[in-house]
Parts: structure tokens; C-alpha cells; sequence
């Protein structure tokens, strides 16, 4: 019993605290005489009944300490004291669309998204605010999915090798953040025309722009992630 009563307090009010220290005294429930007088009727019932109800006493006196502090808790700290949900940005609908040169390709899934209700992020619309690019990135982070269009804007190849169309290396960089923070459940690659895929994405579906299946596509990536899409505004897109 005083095992119980002592970790109750614990977790309560904490190990040595001053609040713990006030009510400690609620674990000491054995009586031990300080002597023994031959013949003598020990009295054990006493004082144990005294120490019981002692106990009781202090445990309801920390009882509505406890109730009281949690009474004065104000209610935004209470908000926080609870774990958020996770995946709560699946219900965000703010879409980051990572992009390189090719503007109409932006414009299109930018206007598309609109369309579904949602709204896109694009990194140079919003305000630079002094920061460096990849501070911009995490300013702008509070989102529920990422669209990334690769696009061939740039050449590259390995050394000795031949050129061939890749897309922008900030794309990559996006590509792979978000990736990271997201998951790869809440990233749709859209790639247009003869690109490169990095060799570490090898292997993830990714979906092709050249026609207008890609706005089914891309839907079904978002209703899957957890968006509720109107594929009535789909098909008439």
C-alpha cells in the first residue's frame, strides 16, 4: 500500500518536489513501539487506525491541490498538453508545386488544383522576407502534399557520357525534402517529355504529362492521401 500511494504522488507531482514533500507523510501507515513493558497490552489499532486516517487526509488534501491546478491550467495550454494527431497536414489544403522552368506546366497544375478547391504554393509567389531559398521552403512547409513537375530544363550526364534532359537540380532538392517530410504517400511526380529519373526515386510511380490523364492521376493520388475530390470538376477540367 505505501508503494502505491508513494508512485501515485510521483506521478502526480513529481519525485521530491515540494508539493511530493508536503504529502509524503501519507505513505507512513506502520506503527512501531518504541518499547515493550512485560505484561503490557500493546494497543496496535490505535495508533495504525490514526496513521490510516492521517493518510486519507493528506491524499484528499493532494487530491484538490491537483484538482485545483488543473482548474487554473489555461484552456490553450491544455490544447497543447494533448499529442496531435498524426498526419494532421492531411487535411491541409495547401499544395507545395515544385517546379522549374517550364511555366505552363506550373500554370496548368497551379489553375487544376484551384479548380479541385485547394490551393497551391508556389516558392516565388510568396514573400522572400530576407530568407534564403530552403528557408523559404521550411516557412511554407505547412502543407497536406506536394505536386512536383519534373520538367526537361536542364542537360546532364555522367563524366564521359552524353547529354541528356533532366530536370532542374532545385527540383531534385524539393523532390527529396519533401519526400522526407511528407512521406512518399503525399508526393506525386509529374514528369513531361524525355527526363532523367535520379536513380535513388528509380522504382516509384510517377506519372507522365504529355496528355490530360494526368489530372485523373493526380486526383486519385489526392483522394487516396485523403482528400475529397469532385470528379464531376475532374472530367469537365
Amino acid at each position: 500500500m505505501e508503494v502505491a500511494i508513494k508512485d501515485s504522488l510521483i506521478r502526480c507531482f513529481g519525485e521530491d518536489t515540494s508539493a511530493y514533500r508536503s504529502y509524503v507523510a501519507a505513505t507512513d501507515l506502520t506503527y512501531h513501539p518504541m518499547f515493550f513493558t512485560t505484561g503490557q497490552i500493546i494497543d496496535y489499532h490505535t495508533p495504525i487506525q490514526r496513521r490510516v486516517l492521517n493518510s486519507i487526509a493528506l491524499l484528499e488534501q493532494a487530491q484538490r491541490s491537483l484538482k485545483e491546478d488543473l482548474a487554473d491550467l489555461p484552456a490553450s495550454a491544455e490544447v497543447e498538453a494533448e499529442p496531435s494527431p498524426e498526419g494532421q497536414t492531411a487535411h491541409s489544403n495547401r499544395i507545395f508545386v515544385v517546379h522549374g522552368h517550364d511555366e505552363g506546366a506550373r500554370e496548368s497544375v497551379a489553375r487544376f488544383l484551384e479548380k479541385l478547391g485547394l490551393e497551391p504554393i508556389i516558392l516565388h509567389e510568396q514573400a522572400n522576407r530576407g530568407r534564403t531559398v530552403i528557408e523559404k521552403i521550411e516557412g511554407n512547409r505547412d502543407v497536406g502534399f506536394a505536386v512536383v513537375l519534373m520538367t526537361p530544363d536542364d542537360q546532364g550526364c555522367v563524366k564521359g557520357g552524353q547529354l541528356e534532359p533532366r530536370a532542374r537540380q532545385n527540383v531534385l532538392l524539393e523532390l527529396g525534402y519533401f519526400l522526407g517530410y511528407l512521406g512518399r504517400d503525399r508526393v506525386c511526380a509529374l514528369k513531361r517529355g524525355e527526363v532523367e529519373i535520379p536513380s535513388d526515386f528509380a522504382g516509384v510511380v510517377w506519372t507522365s504529362m504529355n496528355d490530360d490523364g494526368w489530372k485523373q492521376a493526380l486526383s486519385r493520388e489526392l483522394q487516396d492521401a485523403g482528400y475529397e475530390i469532385d470528379w464531376n470538376k475532374v472530367m469537365r477540367s
